[in-house]
């Protein structure tokens, strides 16, 4: 499958708003990033931001090196047209996750949208290759995934659901489990989907 193609489809066709994962405001993530206790010039970076409001709420609460990486321009385009003269103070990069390397190493790594859809081992690999070389030593990690209890797929994909020993037997070692929330979402049509949110330690 060609995933880009496949992003690219789903956000020329529906809205931000009408998307299943669509959060108006960004609760749970929020709650965890302060937990985090980050400087205002703390690098962030957001995996799989796209359209979300989250990047809003980083700057409006001081944050000032912010990155927002999307596979799907077309995801990153709505972020920045509702953002507008703001988006200038945003990094924007398009490109697969499994494969992008941030300028620098960041002090939080943050993907509420893309582990759960790494299915194939390779894949999780590659990504867990990019997020040791990609976070500082000492920095936090914070990944949302399905429940082992929530959805099986989301927008015509098989997904992977986590609890917290599935994910750190994913990840390997060299992170530490600091934190757990259990979350859960209303979809913009009305249904619910149990999501379990990790904030670890790169040691």
């Amino acid at each position: 499958m060609d995933t880009k193609r496949h992003w690219e489809q789903i956000y020329a066709q529906r809205s931000p708003e009408e998307v299943s994962w669509f959060q108006a405001r960004p609760e749970t993530s929020l709650a965890m990033i302060e937990a985090c206790a980050l400087a205002d010039d703390a690098p962030i970076l957001d995996v799989g931001g796209g359209a979300s409001r989250l990047v809003d709420e980083l700057l409006a609460a001081g944050h000032r090196r912010v990155m927002v990486l999307d596979i799907a321009e077309a995801a990153l385009a709505h972020a920045r047209a509702r953002l507008a003269a703001q988006a200038e103070r945003v990094a924007w990069y398009a490109a697969d996750a499994t494969r992008f390397e941030p300028p620098e190493p960041v002090a939080l790594w943050h993907d509420r949208a893309v582990f759960h859809f790494l299915r194939e081992a390779t894949e999780r690999t590659r990504y867990v290759d990019r997020l040791r070389s990609g976070v500082r030593p000492g920095g936090q990690v914070i990944i949302a995934a399905f429940a082992p209890d929530g959805p099986t797929h989301c927008s015509g994909l098989e997904v992977v659901q986590y609890d917290a020993e599935r994910l750190q037997a994913a990840l390997g070692e060299g992170f530490t489990l600091a934190e757990t929330r259990p979350e859960v979402h209303i979809t913009p049509g009305g249904a619910t989907q149990a999501f379990n949110y990790f904030r670890l330690i790169h040691d």
